[in-house]
């Protein structure tokens, strides 16, 4: 019996997007201009945050492959059978579906939407060994060039739309850490605290973005000796009194990624750990006030640099100032281009959404021992910058009675 290798599942009815019309069509037409310019035929997109946010349609990968065929008149983005209709009703375009009846049914379906022999763009930096291959034998007369810089350049610089999902994500990170400060207590292990702030998070994503899958909301908090590393998983550790802890609300509506990062302690703070996060928070402060068009990445982070060096404690610093928004997270990728790091020459402008969150860790042993870690979001204006965090931070506001 000769079963389908690719077919279309229609299932249903259009779900109502995250985005307009409008916006998503601008999103395909500046990356269309991109491909004129480059003599590019068509681009074929594999990772999480270029397919989401060029189709508004967000894959569970399981170890399968997923793609977003755009050309100069149609996208469509190309899904795996196991996930039925839903791609399509959620791809502002078109969708193919492949098979899992024969290996490799995938080549088959970008075989299908891409003609040999043309200038195809894809991400260097997210198609595997194995997979440029496959892709090769698919296309063997075909050219690849590199579109994931391009692309990555163009989701730098966030629409009206974007900005007002990202400004309601960040208030919604506020209240996973009201959740997650009123569940710290003496004897609490940290998932609880976890548990309690992705709730809260969940549920108000699900009030706000009604028409929203609800994929990906989490929250790290850390105590004591585990606030060490910003990206330190939760633990069963309980808190103790004069724990320092770090609360970290990661609301991520539709893709888009938010966060709240704050330093806290438990029922007291310690005169060594005290000297420490007044610094931390100098820092965040200063660097909250240089963020402002026209202003370079590493000039920031150099200047922030300075003043650890003027307390003596620039070599704790672990990464660093801040990062872009947008569709990106943990696994889904990051906007690499818009760090603010030494090695980071891109010039601020309005539109663009970044982080400011300075970090530095003082090892085990040592007084005032932990990872001190403020972080706020704000969107760089035509003169400056605004600030969409609400949650306080600072020893005036998160020592936390217990």
């Amino acid at each position: 019996m000769a079963m389908p290798q690719t077919l279309t599942i229609r299932n249903g009815e259009r779900v109502t997007g995250t985005f307009s019309d409008a916006e998503m069509q601008s999103r395909l037409d500046r990356l269309r201009g991109v491909m004129a310019a480059r003599g590019v035929d068509v681009v074929l997109f594999v990772s999480y945050h270029n397919i989401n946010y060029y189709s508004d349609f967000l894959y569970c990968q399981f170890g399968r492959h997923f793609g977003l065929v755009v050309t100069p008149e149609q996208s469509t983005s190309i899904s795996a059978n196991i996930d039925g209709g839903q791609p399509w009703r959620r791809t502002f375009g078109d969708n193919l579906v492949y098979t899992d009846w024969h290996r490799d049914n995938y080549f088959v379906a970008v075989r299908q939407l891409i003609a040999d022999g043309l200038r195809v763009g894809i991400e260097y930096d997210q198609v595997s060994l194995t997979q440029l291959r496959k892709l090769q034998g698919a296309l063997p007369s075909s050219e690849f060039v590199d579109i994931g810089l391009a692309a990555m350049r163009l989701r730098m610089v966030k629409s009206a739309e974007e900005i007002a999902h990202i400004r309601e994500s960040a208030r919604i990170a506020d209240v996973g850490g009201w959740a997650g400060a009123e569940a710290i207590d003496i004897g609490v292990p940290e998932h609880e605290v976890a548990l309690h702030s992705t709730r809260a998070m969940v549920r108000e994503i699900a009030w706000t973005f009604p028409h929203a899958e609800l994929m990906d909301t989490w929250t790290w908090f850390q105590s004591g000796i585990n606030t060490d590393g910003a990206h330190n998983p939760v633990t069963s550790r309980r808190i103790e009194r004069g724990d320092i802890l770090s609360l970290n609300c990661f609301p991520m509506p539709a893709g888009y990624y938010t966060a709240l990062e704050r330093t806290l302690f438990a029922g007291e703070c310690s005169d060594a750990h005290r000297r420490l996060w007044d610094i931390n928070v100098q820092v965040h402060e200063a660097g909250q006030a240089l963020i402002r068009p026209g202003v370079r990445c590493c000039d920031i982070a150099r200047e922030l640099n300075a003043i650890y060096a003027e307390h003596g404690v620039l070599a704790y610093r672990t990464f660093g100032y801040g990062h872009s928004f947008g569709v990106l997270s943990h696994y889904y990728g990051r906007e690499a281009g818009l760090e603010l790091r030494e090695d980071i020459e891109t010039v601020l402008e309005p539109g663009m959404v970044i982080s400011m969150e300075p970090m530095i860790m003082i090892p085990e042993g040592q007084p005032g021992a932990g990872g001190y870690r403020e972080h706020d979001i704000l969107v760089v204006t035509d003169d400056g910058a605004e600030n969409i965090t609400g949650f306080p931070y600072g020893p005036a506001h998160n020592v936390i009675a217990c």
